[in-house]
């Protein structure tokens, strides 16, 4: 059974939220799928990787193919924007 799209979206969203709600940054902004990483949040790769361990808790998975979200062509990507998170877990869940 796989779970639908706004369910992911909306857990996504929780977690950058609960991540997020302490930091100091320019976004005043919404959470949504547009919102992207590393411009918008300031995300450094220390909060992608925890990220990461907070979805795979959210989602009780450990196995998730994380290098298929953050690498492309053996390259890490320079930005990740929730919709391709949403789209990765969509696929891989």
């Amino acid at each position: 059974m796989s779970i639908e799209r706004p369910v992911i979206l909306h857990k996504v969203i929780q977690v950058l939220e609960n991540m997020t709600q302490d930091w100091d940054m320019d976004y005043a902004g919404e959470i949504d799928e547009n919102v992207k990483l590393v411009e918008d949040l300031t995300f450094a790769s220390i909060d992608i990787i925890q990220l990461v361990v907070a979805l795979e808790e959210s989602f009780q998975r450990r196995d998730l193919p994380i290098d298929k979200l953050l690498l492309k062509d053996g390259r890490y990507v320079d930005e990740i924007k929730v919709s391709n998170i949403v789209d990765f877990l969509k696929e891989h869940l």
